[in-house]
């Protein structure tokens, strides 16, 4: 005999959350919560990802909605000339996450697209769960088209993306009512994708007020091309009549549905995601209130093995409340360089034994990992291949680890992989360069703690945050960076790393020249003899990345923010 109607809700709402109602609901189109499950493509969604964890580690009411993205971003090799392919990921989905028995269904250019709903619980630290449902369209009753709607994190054109944050926003509200959560008092947006989430709760309560009253935005995108928007005829033609007339004015920009745009009209509260990015958004969108809160990182993710237990071992406490990390200064230095060279050999192993290029643990290693795109400026370092074996050969050895993609449609970004490539045959070895695959949770893991310095070189003002740098502190890596994002707030210039480019200047655009010849000039004068000739000063750098950045800038931090200024909880 079946089970009652009543029975499989009870077990349908148990297994949604471990911990009564929920009260803020939390979209992101990527978030990477496991090394293991494919759904992310780099920092928004690891973000996210640290994001929730956090919120688990505090107790704090909260659930995660977000598309299944079945065959990932996509599994990145690169061949001997620097090209770069693009692979499918194989993820088997039934290992690690769990389907529900509630469904959802969402309309498509008058199609209604059936929509299954996957769980994973993320555990915090004294044992509280946060569930995150991953939305799918693979199910036999949809087309072929409707099913391959979330196979593919941002692949396909407008029209597929289009489609895929509806099943995001007007899904994602809808599939929370079909897992029978009736107490949801804020739907946070992470970025624009979710922002058709509004349409779904404005046609149910008819109010743009009680609507805002729901809602809060956290924008990524300091770049105006970077802001999702679709041509209005299309989006009227893919929504239908969820798309009201009398609002399209306030949420289009030359005839284009804009999804920054909508999400600013319909939320109360407003973020950039750095000081500085929040200045950058309220000039870009004038006519709304925009405050900022500065990202960070999930700090017992981030720390290495060999820094957990160095801090286990002096700051009991740490993992729940990053703050003590304060007390770092008082580590003794021999003990800091000892899990740091335990960190560095994990990482050199690695990539000597994957790409034969003979690191040395002994050698001053830079890394550099993220999106690759010609605003981040990843072959800076490299473009005057003369200049930087120079500095090598008189003030010392140096090494240079690459990671990270480009999107597959950056031909720009490719040509960035190809030329660093290009160099590292022109080095023939006296500056040793290693580019490593696939960049992902793992290998970040690996590359932010193993490396001595961590490069960041994005063109300002470009930048919203930057969270790398944040996970490189955490185990005493100092970062060098142009100051934009969060280094404006995390530079102490030769206390927790150094700044690329003349001081007080973040009003004005990079100039590459000026920043290339900066950026030679403190290694070779100030970074690379800090290093081998006063090792005593640089382990001193390190403690105070930890003490001072590593305490502040993680997630604990920034999901209190976000609970005193924008849940009210």
């Amino acid at each position: 005999m079946g089970e009652s109607s009543d029975s499989v809700k009870e077990k349908k709402d148990r297994t949604a959350s471990q911990n009564g109602k929920p009260k803020i609901a939390y979209f992101s189109m990527e978030i990477g919560i496991d090394e293991h499950i494919p759904t992310y493509s780099g920092g928004l969604g690891i973000l996210a990802g640290d994001t929730l964890k956090s919120c688990a580690d505090l107790n704090v009411p909260i659930i995660g909605i977000t598309l299944l993205s079945e065959h990932g971003y996509f599994y990145q090799k690169i061949d001997r000339e620097g090209n770069q392919i693009e692979l499918p990921i194989n993820f088997n989905i039934n290992d690690f996450l769990t389907l529900l028995p509630s469904k959802t269904s969402v309309t498509i250019e008058d199609r209604t697209v059936h929509i299954r709903i996957w769980n994973y619980l993320v555990k915090g630290v004294s044992g509280y769960i946060v569930p995150v449902f991953f939305l799918d369209a693979n199910l036999e009753e949809n087309s072929e088209y409707d099913r391959e709607i979330t196979k593919h994190l941002y692949g396909g054109d407008n029209k597929y993306r289009l489609a895929q944050e509806i099943v995001l926003g007007i899904g994602g509200v809808r599939a929370i009512q079909a897992l029978g959560y009736k107490t949801i008092d804020k739907y946070h947006m992470n970025e624009g994708h979710a922002a058709l989430g509004t349409l779904e709760l404005f046609s149910k309560l008819k109010n743009i007020e009680k609507v805002r009253e729901q809602c809060v935005f956290t924008t990524h995108t300091p770049v105006a091309a970077g802001h999702d928007q679709f041509n209005l005829s299309m989006a009227k033609s893919m929504l239908g009549e969820i798309l009201p007339e009398p609002i399209l004015r306030e949420v289009t920009f030359e005839n284009k549905l804009n999804m920054t745009r909508l999400a600013l009209f319909f939320s109360h509260y407003v973020n950039g995601v750095a000081k500085k990015h929040g200045e950058v958004s309220q000039l870009m969108f004038p006519g709304y209130t925009i405050d900022s809160i500065t990202n960070g990182v999930h700090t017992p993710t981030w720390v290495s093995e060999p820094f957990q237990r160095l801090f286990d071992k002096h700051m009991l406490g740490w993992r729940s409340d990053p703050y003590i990390l304060r007390a770092a200064f008082s580590i003794d230095k021999t003990e800091v360089w000892d899990a740091h060279m335990e960190a560095k050999k994990n990482l050199i192993d690695f990539v000597n034994s994957r790409y034969n290029v003979g690191m040395d643990y002994d050698n001053f290693t830079i890394g550099f990992a993220r999106r690759q795109t010609p605003y981040k400026r990843p072959d800076l370092i490299i473009s005057d291949p003369d200049r930087l074996m120079q500095i090598a050969e008189k003030v010392g050895a140096i090494q240079i680890i690459y990671a990270g993609k480009a999107h597959p449609e950056d031909g720009l970004g490719k040509e960035t992989i190809k030329r660093i490539f290009d160099t590292m045959k022109t080095m023939h070895g006296k500056v040793k360069i290693a580019y490593i695959h696939n960049y992902d949770i793992s290998i970040g893991k690996m590359m932010t703690a193993g490396v001595d310095l961590w490069l960041n070189t994005p063109r300002r003002p470009r930048e919203a945050s930057g969270t790398s740098g944040m996970k490189a502190a955490h185990n005493g890596v100092p970062q060098f960076s142009t100051l934009d994002g969060w280094w404006l707030e995390g530079c102490i210039e030769n206390i927790t790393g150094w700044a690329i480019g003349p001081e007080k200047t973040e009003e004005e655009e990079s100039d590459d020249d000026i920043d290339r010849n900066d950026l030679y000039s403190k290694l070779e004068s100030w970074i690379i003899p800090k290093f081998y000739n006063d090792r005593d000063n640089w382990i001193r750098t390190m403690r105070s990345c930890i003490a001072i950045n590593a305490s502040f800038f993680n997630t604990n931090r920034m999901i209190q923010q976000y609970v005193l200024n924008a849940y009210f909880i």
